[in-house]
This record gives structure tokens, C-alpha cells and sequence, in this order.
């Protein structure tokens, strides 16, 4: 049997990865410029096997997700002549072993629905089913989505229950302009407790009810007394944790005339919720309350900062699709720069990040909007 040789892509692979690519797969390629993109990006390993003539006989691509525990294969090829001689399963194994030293807990792929070879080798090494998407390929074949937890902590054994998410069919819904993240998310909890399709211009009129009108340098953000406002009109129970009493995001404009506004804005959201009985904590709040609610069925919506995310300090809400005893996961709906929406779906941020991402600004607001069914 040939014996393989493993180490990191070089620039001077470029003409044989993009060779190998071709031979190996008649659409959904990656391009001689993508190749080039992924050999000088920090947040990716490209991981090439060589044969005993030191020619280019297979690669692995990994992508790291900034500010998560979460890394992604990306594409896997073997040469059709080296096949069936476990090189896959090698470069798979370089892949996690790569993620894990990445500091990564899971390791996703997607899977041709119709690959059952494939598939077949991901499910014996470990790998589980979690979603599938329609449409994803070029010839319009459904991919099956697979995960593998890298390593486990001390005392949870592969199959405790502890250390699996808690099951969740909470819906992944995009945001279709830079700033309707809480109206996107706030779409995700009406799809599952009231059946609701998104639309764009639902997503637009929640925006309208929810928005501060102005923040930052540019469109207002969603407040979360408004999300929660907007969340009761449509027949939802909703309550808020905040840890401030006062306006909130007035220190994110300069402006004295946009401040008065903001607080315009704050001042009758905080009217309103007490003429509805709208429920609002205004104590800060910590993990064990976002696992209760989650265990209760609630759907929690929360304001963090973007900075561990894509490196700028951007107000954000995201959804709460699960939790275990070492990450939350989350639905963004924001996909950013070389991500595709599936990245952005149960993505896993470590407690201790969670902790740290779920305050924005000078103040260090903390926020959340929990919604129910009545």
C-alpha cells in the first residue's frame, strides 16, 4: 500500500491543488483564486497529503469560525487513483486534529444526501446528523449535515446527556438589511411558536415598531422593550431582562438632538410595557437563568457585542437555539464575509465567551428578550 506523507499546503501547491480539483469533482469547484485566498487566511488549514513521488494525491481544507469553538471542513478530495487506500479517513483525521489543536469542540461537514460512500465513513468515525439543507449543491441536491465533538470534558463520557444540546427546532432566518438582526431573530421565535413564515416586509415592519431610530452612524437598532412590544402584538408572551433603567444606547451617538430622540424613543417603549404588562427585570441575569429558559420552551433573543465575532463593536441580537453544560448555541443572522448561512446556525460559543460577548458599549448593557406562547 502507498505510503502517504501529511503537512500544511504550501503557495508552490497552488498549480496542483488546482489540477487535483478538476480531476476530483465536475461542479461545485473551488477555483484556482479561492485557493489562493485559503493558503494565506489565518483562520484556515489547508492540509495536503503527498504520495511516495511527492505528487499532490489529496487535501483537506478546514475554516475556523472567529470567536466560536466551531471549525468546518470545508472540502476533502482524494485523486480518483488513490482511492481506496484510506486516505480519506487520513486527511479526516489531520482535519480534527487540526481543529483540536485549533482549540475547536466540533468539527461540521455537509455531505451529499446521495453520497451514501461518504456518508457511510463520517457515520463510522463518529460523525452525527444534525440538519440537512435543501438545494445546496450546483445540481440542486440536498446536503446532510454532519457534526463529531472533539473532545469532551473530565467526568462527561460521549454518551452523557449532559454533554449534548438541548434539542431545539428553532428555525434559522437571515437578515435582509444591516440592521434588522432583532427583527430576523425575533422572525426565528414567531416561525416556531406561531407558525409564522418570514417575510421581508414583516422583518421591516418589526424594525419599524422596535427601532431606537438611530445608533451608532448609521439606522437605528432594535431595543429590546420594542422587540418584546412587538413580540406581544403578534400574540406572543414576551419579558425582558436589562441591567440599566435608564435610556439605553444614548452613549453610542454624539449628537445632543439624536440623544433626546433616543430617550424620546426609550422613554415611551418603557410606558408601553407597563401599560401592557409587559414584564421587565431590570436586574442583570446569567446562565442559569438563560438554561431555564431555554428547558421552559422560551425562545431567548440576546444583545451582544460583535467585537470576538468579526472584530468590530456593533450592538447584535442573536437567538438561543440550545445549550449544554459547556456552550450556548446560537442562530446569527448575519452571515459576514466568507461565511455561508449554514455557518451561522447552532454555532457553539463557549460559557466563558458567551459571558464575555453578551455586553455592549462603555455601560456594558446586558439584554435579553424572552418569548413564549400564551
Amino acid at each position: 500500500m502507498c505510503a502517504f506523507s501529511l503537512r500544511p499546503a504550501l503557495p508552490d501547491d497552488l498549480d496542483a491543488l488546482t489540477a487535483l480539483e478538476q480531476r476530483c469533482f465536475s461542479s461545485d469547484r473551488l477555483s484556482r483564486r479561492s485557493f489562493r485566498q485559503w493558503l494565506n487566511r489565518q483562520h484556515a488549514g489547508l492540509i495536503v497529503a503527498l504520495d511516495e513521488q511527492q505528487q499532490l494525491a489529496g487535501y483537506a481544507l478546514v475554516l475556523l469560525q472567529p470567536g466560536t469553538r466551531l471549525a468546518r471542513l470545508y472540502s476533502i478530495a482524494v485523486d480518483p487513483q488513490q482511492r481506496g487506500k484510506k486516505l480519506g479517513e487520513r486527511l479526516l483525521d489531520a482535519a480534527e486534529d487540526y481543529a483540536h489543536q485549533q482549540r475547536r469542540l466540533f468539527l461540521r461537514l455537509e455531505v451529499r444526501k446521495d453520497n451514501a460512500a461518504a456518508i457511510a465513513l463520517y457515520e463510522r468515525l463518529g460523525y452525527r446528523l444534525f440538519a440537512q439543507t435543501a438545494d445546496y449543491y450546483e445540481d440542486h441536491e440536498d446536503a446532510l449535515r454532519y457534526q463529531k465533538r472533539l473532545h469532551y470534558q473530565p467526568g462527561n463520557p460521549p454518551g452523557n446527556q449532559r454533554d449534548k444540546p438541548t434539542p431545539r427546532h428553532l428555525p434559522w432566518v437571515q437578515q435582509t438589511t444591516p440592521f434588522t438582526c432583532g427583527p430576523a431573530c425575533l422572525l426565528m421565535a414567531l416561525a416556531v411558536l406561531k407558525q409564522q413564515t418570514p417575510t421581508t416586509t414583516e422583518e421591516l415592519l418589526l424594525w419599524r415598531e422596535a427601532t431606537t431610530i438611530f445608533m451608532t452612524a448609521g439606522h437605528g437598532g432594535c431595543h429590546p422593550l420594542g422587540l418584546a412590544l412587538a413580540a406581544r402584538q403578534r400574540g406572543l408572551n414576551a419579558r425582558v431582562w436589562c441591567n440599566q433603567t435608564g435610556p439605553l444606547f444614548v452613549d453610542s451617538v454624539r449628537d445632543s438632538d439624536k440623544k433626546a430622540v433616543i430617550t424620546t424613543v426609550h422613554d415611551h417603549f418603557v410606558s408601553e410595557c407597563a401599560r401592557q404588562k409587559v414584564p421587565v427585570c431590570y436586574e442583570d441575569f446569567g446562565a442559569d437563568e438563560v438554561d431555564k429558559a431555554i428547558a421552559a420552551g422560551s425562545i431567548v433573543l440576546v444583545l451582544i457585542s460583535t467585537w470576538r465575532l468579526d472584530g468590530r463593536k456593533a450592538p447584535h441580537w442573536v437567538a438561543i437555539s440550545g445549550s449544554d453544560g459547556e456552550c450556548f448555541y446560537i442562530h446569527d443572522p448575519d452571515p459576514g464575509e466568507d461565511q455561508v448561512p449554514m455557518d451561522c446556525q447552532h454555532v457553539p460559543i463557549t460559557r466563558q465567551k458567551f459571558e464575555q460577548m453578551r455586553q455592549y458599549g462603555q455601560a456594558k448593557l446586558r439584554t435579553a428578550v424572552i418569548l413564549s406562547s400564551f
